[in-house]
């Protein structure tokens, strides 16, 4: 019978200690903590993420009660104060960069998004994380509320979060979706709340695609007609042109409009486009898998450790949210590697409850008794 290691160490193999290391040295700042490593800080947050741990107490608790587990995991013991020390003053940048580096190698295994077009596709939303405005006066949002604001543009190819900035909650959305580079040809599902007739122009311009609801009160003129299949759901397809003062000013080019009732609640949807290739039945089903950047969302704020936080700094909460997503990416690279059909839920509830159980992972995640998904130090490198 092969050895293997605690769940949890292999889960971390997936991040190559040294290339961890080079990180957490590009992005240092201020004087090393004897006892108190990046790394350890690291291992300790990702497994208050994995468990739900819900304070600092507990957290540190619950890591000493293991404490004879740890030394293969490379993670000395911090007390409570060490580590809101180093939440508060180390630098969330490693985990910034962490994330990214950890988002290229699941894009290598991530499956396809399901249409039969070639373009990439992403959906563009934002999701606020309330906050205490007594407790975070850095996160000004309401005058009796605080937020910050969680941004994110999902690569449908697999549902990845491909790009993610964090802002305090007063800031706009529209405002970050105009600094995301999508690559040219790619296909946006937008939602409504980022209405910005100059910036439809310059997604245009730069050769990408877009979808979104047209709003109620958008003045247009119609300039061409097409049919359309109404037993599909679709009630029209039309070429427009903005008549509105600002609109037609901003965006002067012609758009599709398509009217969509769906068949199962009666409701009717009009569609913004500047794809004129696509079917519009392909239009109305891409803006139904923005749906998809709505669960992820729900998914993260039910199952990771970003409603509440274990401190108050500006640094310790932004180290908790990215720290969460890098922990997303480890189960999204379990999921597509061990190509099991089980959900990332119950993959986290299999981990969750077998963190220090010595078996191999992916014969956990997979359910069987033997071995499928044999784990080699070369395998389970991310990067």
């Amino acid at each position: 019978m092969a050895h293997c290691n605690t769940i949890l160490s292999q889960i971390l193999k997936l991040v190559p200690r040294h290339e961890f290391e080079s990180l957490a040295n590009e992005h240092h700042s201020g004087r090393m903590f004897r006892k108190a490593s990046r790394w350890s800080q690291f291992v300790t947050m990702g497994f208050a993420q994995l468990t739900g741990r819900r304070s600092l107490r507990d957290v540190v608790d619950n890591m000493s009660a293991q404490q004879h587990r740890l030394y293969h995991l490379g993670c000395a013991k911090l007390s409570r104060s060490n580590l809101a020390r180093i939440n508060k003053n180390k630098p969330y940048a490693v985990y910034e960069a962490l994330f990214g580096k950890l988002l290229k190698r699941c894009q290598a295994q991530a499956p396809g998004h399901g249409f039969k077009f070639k373009n990439e596709l992403y959906s563009l939303d934002a999701s606020t994380i309330d906050l205490c405005l007594s407790l975070f006066p850095w996160a000004e949002f309401r005058k009796t509320k605080g937020a910050v604001k969680l941004h994110v543009a999902m690569n449908h190819k697999g549902n990845l979060p491909e790009f993610v900035t964090i802002t305090e909650g007063k800031h706009h959305e529209v405002n970050e979706g105009r600094g995301v580079d999508f690559p040219k040809g790619s296909i946006v599902a937008i939602d409504r709340g980022y209405t910005d007739y100059q910036w439809y122009k310059q997604l245009s311009d730069k050769g990408i695609y877009f979808v979104t609801r047209l709003k109620s009160n958008a003045k247009v003129r119609v300039t061409a007609r097409r049919r359309v299949d109404r037993k599909t759901g679709l009630t029209s397809d039309q070429t427009v042109e903005f008549t509105g003062y600002y609109a037609s000013k901003k965006c002067p080019i012609g758009m599709r409009r398509i009217g969509y009732r769906d068949v199962e609640t009666g409701k009717h949807y009009v569609f913004l486009t500047n794809n004129f290739k696509l079917s519009a039945n392909t239009i109305a089903k891409i803006y139904k898998a923005r749906w998809q950047i709505e669960l992820f969302f729900k998914w993260i704020k039910q199952n990771l450790k970003i409603k509440s936080f274990l401190g108050t700094s500006k640094n310790a909460v932004m180290t908790q949210i990215w720290i969460a997503m890098c922990i997303y990416l480890l189960l999204a690279f379990l999921k597509f590697q061990s190509k099991t059909g089980k959900s990332m839920q119950e993959i986290l509830r299999l981990l969750q409850t077998n963190l220090f159980e010595k078996r191999s992972l992916y014969d956990l995640i997979n359910g069987s008794a033997k071995e499928k998904y044999p784990i080699h130090d070369s395998q389970m490198a991310m990067f």
